[in-house]
């Protein structure tokens, strides 16, 4: 586990992102192909979803603010709030109330630009490390280096801290 932990961080390479939507030719790169599909959206957009390319999760859907950002902590606090309630809400209509969240930490993405993992929970990973809140406001923005991943229980939502990779928790 610890192998192949090293090895996805070591794909990662969002410090050496040189994405500059203002020069169009920075966007070729494969780490910022969400960059690309983010210009591609009206100005007046904030948040677009993309289906994973990913042949390996076949399920799986992307949530995506226009806005150009590394990671979540940078976005706006009103930014952060609708692109949680808009991939909520697809989560919501694709899954049910099995849905799940998944956001990892920007030291092992391997794209320059936010983007949340949308898929089916699996209820087995659930554990004790987590905050329930009422309001999607509520949501703690994660500590530096950690992602989250959040699933509803009833009228509540866990919010799991203290992990790099976070979308193993979602079906694949």
């Amino acid at each position: 586990m610890l192998l192949a932990l090293v090895a996805f961080a070591a794909r990662a390479d969002i410090v050496a992102c040189q994405c500059d939507p203002s020069h169009p030719e920075t966007l070729q790169a494969r780490s910022c192909s969400l960059c690309r599909e983010a210009e591609k959206q009206p100005e007046s957009v904030h948040v677009f979803f993309l289906k994973d390319a990913n042949p390996t999760k076949p399920n799986r859907w992307l949530a995506l603010p226009r806005l150009h950002e590394r990671s979540f902590d940078q976005l706006p606090t009103q930014l952060r709030a609708e692109l949680l309630r808009a991939a909520m809400e697809k989560a919501q209509a694709l899954f049910g109330n099995d849905w799940g969240i998944a956001y990892n930490a920007p030291e092992v993405q391997t794209q320059c630009h936010v983007h949340l993992h949308i898929g089916k929970w699996m209820q087995v990973v659930e554990n004790a490390q987590f905050k329930t809140v009422q309001r999607i406001e509520d949501v703690p923005v994660p500590p530096k280096g950690e992602g989250f991943w959040i699933h509803p229980v009833g009228k509540t939502f866990h919010v799991h801290t203290g992990e790099m990779i976070t979308e193993t928790v979602l079906e694949r």
